[in-house]
């Protein structure tokens, strides 16, 4: 157990005589509530390489399986949900089998409501991510930092593959991620998921700053939940945190690694750009001072700007292949 959660327990034991192993750990650490559908093998690697985290067996996991969406994905779901029931190695586990489909977008809202009131804290992860053994022990340690620190509203576990050895073990960025990430009650309150609240109230100054200067278009994906093209639900919490002034505390070395990008989920491409090696130990100690750090910022862009130009020049060979097929 890290050092920041054994201080945490020792306080908490200050003035009794219980011993380490008796004190309700779901008082200290966050839950973990993990968003699952149909994909039985992307599943059974996030919860192996969950199960293998330090904390795992004293973290309880919540698990929202949605309905199928189809008679072809009825069966697929089933499996995954047959697999849920076998699945150990945590304090608790408890799965709330959706009897409808909800869509990934309102399946996360919706649980990760019911859960943050619940219990003041979450960890969310969904059915394609895997996680490095101190994922949660950071999550956690994260979250007892900054609990008291209205301007941080966001934990990510995972970062983008820039280049980062100038940088702190942990650092704060404006943009969120959601590919395993934490936050609390006070936070999420804030969430708001509405087009055109979005669209009356940024100017065009503020869109270039939530696009990064440009480097990203984080907004068109606000546009294109309002044309119906697409519905999802982290663009709005970034925006939620954004017009709060809020900021995302991000590791240097990423504890998340999305296997999902094979053209199997919601959203995501078949793509190796966002690959990451999975850090091999915990972040010891959390930066003082809470404000974006501009060297991470200006490494993100640069990242940004790469890809974009990587995207476009493979688009433009697909297509120059495509000609030579038809010519």
């Amino acid at each position: 157990m890290s050092l920041l959660l054994t201080s945490e327990l020792i306080r908490a034991l200050k003035g009794n005589h219980y011993s380490m192993n008796s004190i309700d750990h779901s008082t200290i650490l966050a839950p973990v509530v993990l968003f699952v559908y149909n994909r039985l093998d992307h599943v059974t690697q996030t919860i192996k390489y969950l199960q293998e985290n330090r904390l795992a067996n004293v973290s309880d996991l919540y698990i929202y399986s949605d309905g199928a969406s189809s008679e072809r994905d009825q069966l697929s779901v089933e499996e995954v949900r047959a697999y849920l029931k076998t699945v150990e190695g945590f304090s608790s586990v408890v799965i709330v089998e959706q009897t409808e489909n909800f869509g990934l977008a309102k399946s996360i809202i919706s649980g990760v409501t019911e859960i943050v009131n619940r219990f003041g804290k979450i960890i969310v992860l969904e059915d394609d991510l895997i996680t490095s053994p101190y994922f949660l022990d950071f999550m956690n340690d994260a979250l007892l930092t900054y609990e008291s620190q209205s301007r941080v509203m966001h934990v990510s576990g995972y970062m983008y593959p820039i280049r980062h050895k100038s940088l702190p073990s942990s650092f704060f960025l404006r943009p969120t991620s959601c590919w395993g990430w934490a936050t609390w009650k006070g936070s999420w309150e804030v969430f708001k998921k509405n087009s055109d609240y979005y669209l009356e109230v940024f100017d065009r100054k503020m869109i270039k700053q939530f696009n990064l200067n440009g480097s990203y278009d984080y907004f068109e994906q606000i546009l294109a939940n309002k044309s119906g093209a697409i519905n999802s639900w982290a663009i709005y919490w970034y925006a939620s945190c954004f017009l709060n002034d809020g900021l995302s505390l991000h590791p240097r070395e990423s504890f998340v690694r999305n296997i999902g990008m094979d053209g199997s989920g919601v959203h995501c491409n078949d793509t190796n750009l966002f690959y990451v090696d999975l850090a091999t130990e915990n972040v010891k100690n959390f930066g003082t001072v809470i404000e974006e750090n501009k060297e991470a910022t200006k490494q993100l862009v640069s990242y940004f700007r790469g890809i974009r130009s990587y995207s476009i020049s493979g688009a433009l060979n697909k297509i120059k292949n495509k000609l030579k097929m038809v010519f």
